[in-house]
């Protein structure tokens, strides 16, 4: 065993993992990366096929990134935003207003996804209270939602496994019907491959029960992932339901905050997943893609409304009192800002739908195996959810953990990603090229046959 990987086993406890199991096997090192490529200490080559869990936007060791990080680490490396202001924090912001639209004019700095929604979950709640909506102001997010693990972030998610540990230390958050079109309970067609996805003539009956949830109490906010339930398995929302359930939440007076912390930054295909159906939501929340994958740096975006209801005199202290040591941290705008240039690249943006289109042609060769219950695609993110019986669409319970072999089998193929339950994600960083696209999809293929076996439907 390699030496680094006695360290770790020694001292390091790994995220989301068992660590019993991770003990018992040899972890894979790695030791550096080039674009879609990362290598290990052993010298072998493994394609990044989650983006190194849904950050890296441009590939690793991007020249632009590393030049725009190495440019400023040779002034300043990180200054303090309480009391200072630095450059490449304030150009970044202005980049960021701009890039989302009005009414979105101001921009909070903190340090990942869970605290860019713990920004926005205080800041709605203090709103909501000075403007005497309500005293007690309470949140709405939907089923299998995921928003972080932070207290307050994790108060707002609604999925069982990582709320329960913690029930005791979490508000509650209401729960509102989601659309999971797979698995949708009003959807009583017959499961015929790509069909059943469409089922009968749909009547909206996810956004009818949201209509009535939110009109049940005067809600601060909803809080919704757009379009792509990430952590849920990759749910994608049918074109549609993000514009209803906009205006569902504006007629009954309470605000939306996006939770876009996976899907913004032209995962997608838009920079923001919103402006795919042209919302503008009360607080946009951002991290992961923002610095391309390379810093841990967060902002949450809001309304000159919910700013203004912060000012007075000091003596008043209706200061926003919520910060972070490293808020605004130079080295992190400066590989954002690096990012923001090749994500609005014209070439960049082209190479962006044509891998979207060979990503779905490439998927199509899923779909005849018995064991693959529904390949989903938005964008650049992709999830396939594998199934006991795709007649009835039954489940492999989750202790069988055919996600995790299925993935296992994939890394020792070269392809690297991480299950989330029985349900395979890919979402390739924009710089895979057609070739290692075609392999990441044919290595999904292959061991999904090599575990589950080779049955067609």
């Amino acid at each position: 065993m390699h030496k680094v990987s006695k360290l770790d086993r020694k001292y390091v406890w790994h995220p989301f993992t068992q660590m019993r199991d991770w003990m018992g096997q040899e972890p894979v090192l790695i030791e550096r990366g080039k674009g879609s490529v990362l290598t290990d200490v052993n010298g072998k080559k493994y394609l990044d096929g989650n983006a190194s869990i849904w950050t890296n936007l441009h590939g690793h060791n991007n020249f632009r990134i590393n030049n725009a990080i190495a440019k400023q680490l040779a002034k300043v490396a990180h200054s303090s935003a309480l009391g200072l202001a630095n450059e490449p924090a304030s150009v970044l912001a202005e980049k960021l207003v701009k890039a989302a639209g009005p009414p979105l004019k101001k921009v909070f700095y903190s340090d990942d996804g869970s605290t860019a929604l713990e920004v926005a979950l205080k800041m709605s709640y203090e709103h909501n209270r000075r403007i005497n909506r309500s005293k007690k102001p309470r949140f709405l997010s939907l089923m299998r939602s995921y928003h972080g693990d932070t207290i307050g972030a994790a108060s707002l998610g609604q999925i069982d496994l990582f709320r329960r540990p913690y029930s005791g230390l979490l508000f509650k958050a209401d729960k509102a019907f989601s659309p999971y079109c797979y698995r949708c309970p009003f959807n009583k067609a017959k499961p015929e491959r790509r069909d059943a996805r469409l089922g009968r003539k749909c009547k909206w009956e996810c956004i009818s029960k949201l209509e009535n949830k939110i009109k049940s109490h005067k809600y601060a906010a909803l809080v919704v992932e757009p379009r792509v339930q990430g952590a849920a398995g990759m749910i994608m929302h049918p074109s549609g339901w993000l514009k209803r359930a906009s205006n569902v939440v504006k007629v009954a007076g309470a605000q939306l905050i996006a939770d876009e912390v996976m899907t913004g930054f032209g995962r997608t295909g838009f920079t923001f997943a919103c402006h795919k159906e042209k919302v503008i939501p009360d607080f946009l929340c951002l991290a992961k893609g923002l610095t391309g994958g390379y810093l841990p740096m967060a902002a949450t975006l809001t309304s000159q409304d919910v700013f203004d209801s912060f000012l007075g005199e000091y003596k008043e202290m209706k200061t926003f009192f919520h910060g972070h040591s490293y808020s605004g941290n130079q080295l992190g705008a400066s590989a954002a800002l690096a990012s923001l240039g090749l994500l609005n690249n014209r070439r960049g943006r082209l190479r962006r739908k044509k891998l979207e289109k060979l990503l779905s042609v490439e998927l199509e060769s899923l779909w005849p195996f018995a064991r693959v219950g529904d390949v989903r695609q938005e964008g650049l993110v992709a999830g396939v959810e594998l199934v006991a019986d795709w007649k009835t669409r039954e489940s492999f319970p989750l202790k069988a953990k055919i996600g995790i072999k299925v993935c296992e089998v994939m890394a020792r193929k070269g392809v690297l990603t991480r299950p989330i339950g029985n349900v395979v994600p890919l979402l390739p960083p924009y710089c895979t090229t057609d070739a290692q696209l075609r392999k990441m999809v044919r290595v999904l293929r292959e061991s999904i046959m090599e575990v589950l076996g080779s049955t067609k439907v």
